[in-house]
């Protein structure tokens, strides 16, 4: 069973710029209390997406570069993207319904 991708530096153009299902990008971070709260929100959805969309996690203090180059400037934030351009933002600890919303837009 698929769960919420690691995404990095090193994986993250293979993984979501080159996919072709819809992509949401939760950015967070281990210290953060809000990220805390939409972990599990995030974990739902990559299990009820499966084969719909991909869901994948993005450490910012891991991987600070893709935070820098997506304009990153509070966690969490959640970004979709759709045939490798990200077309929709999300931040904070949003209600799951806003999050699977924009998916469904998408997928």
């Amino acid at each position: 069973m698929a769960g919420v991708l690691e995404l990095n530096e090193e994986n993250f153009k293979a993984q979501v710029l080159e996919s072709e299902l819809p992509v949401m990008v939760d950015f967070a971070a281990a210290w953060c209390p809000p990220c805390r709260v939409l972990s599990p929100i995030v974990e739902q959805i990559a299990k009820e997406y499966e084969g719909k969309a991909v869901v994948g996690r993005v450490d910012v203090d891991k991987a600070p570069g893709l935070a820098r180059e997506h304009r990153i400037l509070s966690v969490p934030t959640v970004v979709f993207f759709n045939h490798g351009k990200a077309v929709e933002t999300s931040t904070g600890a949003v209600p799951k319904q806003k999050l699977t919303d924009i998916l469904d837009r998408l997928a």
